[in-house]
């Protein structure tokens, strides 16, 4: 899902890194301190996974994990995801500086708004929480697909194409995402349930 340099507008480049600053002054401003090794743990995970690269056209198919970071970190998707995006433009040249807030906006917003959707069914009784799990696998995908196409197109009617074709090709990520959150989340029910509890207001405990 990285966009490579030289491929969007300055307009969207500038617009990527407004929203990405705006999230990440949230994203530390709200983050649970409390939940400061698991962060580490999934911007790990998150590196490493997101390493194998499938080129298509200006961008990549790749396991994303947005949806499980979204799950567990909320808001704090946005550090988390920048800095893990960061390390591999520097490190190994995936994405770039120029297209980091764009990247990191692209994958973070639609896992926070899945956070938000489906947290109170992470922590319910019964199947709830591994539907959930796969919801917020599958459309934090869809999003991210959704939102780096919208920079494409927004860049250039000539990347319309490209867009569409990043899109599908993203849908079995969708599903093999859904399918790897859910059956984290039926995981952690069993092992650690207290990382499935969020509280109303995430900003209680504060970086």
């Amino acid at each position: 899902m990285h966009i490579s340099e030289g491929v969007l507008s300055p307009t969207v480049l500038i617009g990527g890194y407004a929203l990405t600053l705006a999230g990440l002054y949230f994203g530390l401003k709200k983050s649970d301190y409390e939940r400061l090794t698991t962060a580490a743990v999934l911007s790990a995970v998150f590196f490493t996974a997101s390493l194998i690269h499938v080129p298509l056209g200006p961008g990549s198919v790749h396991l994303i994990l947005n949806g499980v970071l979204g799950m567990l970190l909320g808001w704090g998707i946005f550090p988390v995801l920048f800095t893990a995006l960061l390390l591999q433009a520097v490190l190994f040249r995936y994405g770039g500086i120029a297209v980091l807030g764009v990247n990191t906006f692209d994958m973070a917003l639609p896992a926070l708004l899945c956070h938000y959707a489906f947290r109170t069914w992470f922590s319910a009784p019964g199947i709830k929480p591994i539907a959930g799990g796969f919801l917020c696998g599958f459309f934090s995908v869809a999003g991210a697909a959704l939102c780096t196409a919208a920079a494409l197109a927004f860049t250039d009617e000539g990347f319309m194409t490209s867009a569409r074709m990043l899109f599908l090709a993203h849908v079995p990520v969708m599903a093999i995402e859904g399918i790897i959150s859910a059956l984290i989340i039926s995981f952690l029910k069993k092992t650690r349930p207290e990382l499935l509890h969020f509280s109303s207001d995430t900003s209680e405990s504060q970086l």
